[in-house]
Order: structure tokens, then sequence, then C-alpha cells
């Protein structure tokens, strides 16, 4: 007969009873979700699963946790000792039209966008050609060649510099050059939506085609938002403006991308440009409709 003093102390010293082991079922659907490294079916499986057998709740928060942590130490490490090219990604853009009889008509847009994403520094580099000619005389040229890297001081505040040529004499100016540096911030990052903000001074330089020239401060602001609507289809919409004294800029592009086969997209997009002081002659407001093919690589 056990000693009723001693009983007490025994049951303070005994161990815990051992947790019992997850089901199969839960414990399967955990691990092939994993597996497959889609972040999204492992919240979405750890969610329900926790639902299902609330008794093991803390034990497949563990599991997810734990999932996390590897997932996230071995994306640094993958960013901190990758090459440049290794993480280099890029999307190539090409439209074009050619009307023959009653009238002659051709145009053709190409853009190239280039980034990486390094574990603190992010390069973007842009490159834009449009040109457009009736009856044999241009009536549209306009070139951009734009880079911008990004100091990501956490997960959603940067700073940035950015340098960006253009011209576009159909418009008034033969050269622009704008230089631009400041602080950026990812609003939302979260599910199938991304805006980011940047805001910071600048400095243009603009050549004009009837040959004077004009040298300007002023504040730069752009606005990046992305929504993934399916996952064969995206809308874009990107706003950015050079405000100061003088002639200042605003560009919008409003943009569907639709994906097609494998890499390849059909896009539709819708270009504004404004100019507050175009030169004597030119209209204010410069739009463009595309409609081209993009290969992401």
């Amino acid at each position: 007969m056990p000693n009723p003093i001693l009983l007490p102390l025994g049951l303070f010293f005994a161990e815990p009873p051992p947790e019992p082991d997850l089901p199969i079922e839960i414990r399967t659907m955990l691990e092939e979700a994993m597996a497959s490294r889609n972040d999204a079916d492992v919240a979405t499986i750890v969610k329900y699963a926790r639902r299902a057998a609330p008794k093991h709740s803390q034990k497949i928060a563990d599991l997810a946790s734990h999932y996390t942590s590897e997932r996230s130490e071995k994306t640094v490490r993958q960013l901190r000792t990758a090459s440049f090219g290794a993480l280099l990604k890029g999307r190539a853009e090409i439209g074009g039209w050619i009307n023959s009889g009653n009238s002659n008509n051709m145009g053709l847009t190409g853009v190239l966008d280039l980034s990486r994403e390094g574990y603190r520094w992010r390069h973007k580099l842009k490159l834009q050609a449009d040109y457009q000619e009736n009856e044999g005389v241009s009536s549209r040229e306009h070139y951009l060649a734009a880079f911008e890297p990004n100091y990501k001081v956490d997960d959603r505040l940067y700073a940035y510099g950015a340098a960006q040529y253009e011209s576009d004499r159909f418009f008034g100016y033969t050269n622009r050059y704008s230089a631009s540096a400041g602080a950026g911030y990812t609003a939302i990052a979260r599910g199938p939506v991304t805006l980011e903000l940047e805001l910071g001074p600048a400095f243009r330089h603009t050549a004009f085609t009837g040959g004077n020239t004009e040298r300007n401060l002023a504040a730069r602001g752009s606005v990046d938002f992305d929504w993934k609507l399916t996952p064969a289809l995206t809308f874009r919409q990107d706003t950015s403006a050079y405000v100061q004294a003088a002639n200042s800029t605003v560009t919008s592009l409003s943009a569907v991308d639709a994906k097609l086969l494998g890499p390849l997209s059909a896009r539709f997009s819708y270009n504004i440009q404004y100019e507050s002081l175009p030169p004597v002659g030119r209209v204010n407001t410069d739009t463009t409709g595309r409609a081209s093919l993009v290969y992401a690589f």
C-alpha cells in the first residue's frame, strides 16, 4: 500500500504523460504542403489542421514555426551567397503594327525590364522605345532609360536612388536627364496585392527642341500598385511625378497581363504622360494604348 505521505511527492516528480502523436492524415497533409515549398498552401493547411485537431494545435503551430524559420534561413543564405546573374530576372515586351493600302502606317514598341533582388540591395533597369511612322514620316519617337538601386533597411522601408534619361522631340525636348534620391515604403505586401510608395527630392536637366535648356530642383514621387486577380491575370498601375516650379511631369501606366503559355503573356496597356508647361505649339497630354507580347525570364 502506497505511503499517503509520499504520494503527493510522487505525483509532483512523475513525468508528464507523453503528448499523443499527430493523426497520420494531418501529418501527411502538413508534410506534403511543406515539401511543395508553397507558403500559401502551408498556411492554409496549418489553419484548417489546427481547427480539425484542437488537441494538437500547439504541435501543429510548432511545426509551422520550424518550417517558416528554416525557409527564412535558407532564403537569407541563398541571397547572401548567390552570384549577381543568379538572381537576375527580366521581362521583354514587344508590340507593333503595319497598315498598307489606303494608308501606310507602322508602329513599334519595345520594353526591357531587368531586376535583381538581393539580401540588402535591389536593382531595377528599364529600357523603352516607341516609334510610329505615318506615310513615311515619323510621328512619334520616345526613348527612355531608367536605373534605380534600392537599399533595404528592413522588410518594408528602403532608400532609393533613381537616374533617368528621356528623349521625345514630338513632346518638345531632345534630352531630359533626371536624378533623385529618397525613401521608399512597401505599404502592402500581403496576398495578391502589393503597393510601394516613394518620395524624395530630384534634379532635372532638359534640353528643348528650340535650343533652350532648363535646370530645376523638383520633388519626385511614385506609386507602384500590383494586383494579382487570378493566377493568370494581373493588373498593374504605376504612376510617377516630377513636380517643380517650371515644367512638371506626371506619367501613368495602367496594364493588364494575361498569361498565355509558360513564360509568355499578353499585355494590354494605356500610358498617359502630362507636361504642365510644354513648349509653344505642343499639347499638355500624350496618350498611348498598346497591345503586346511579354516574355518573362
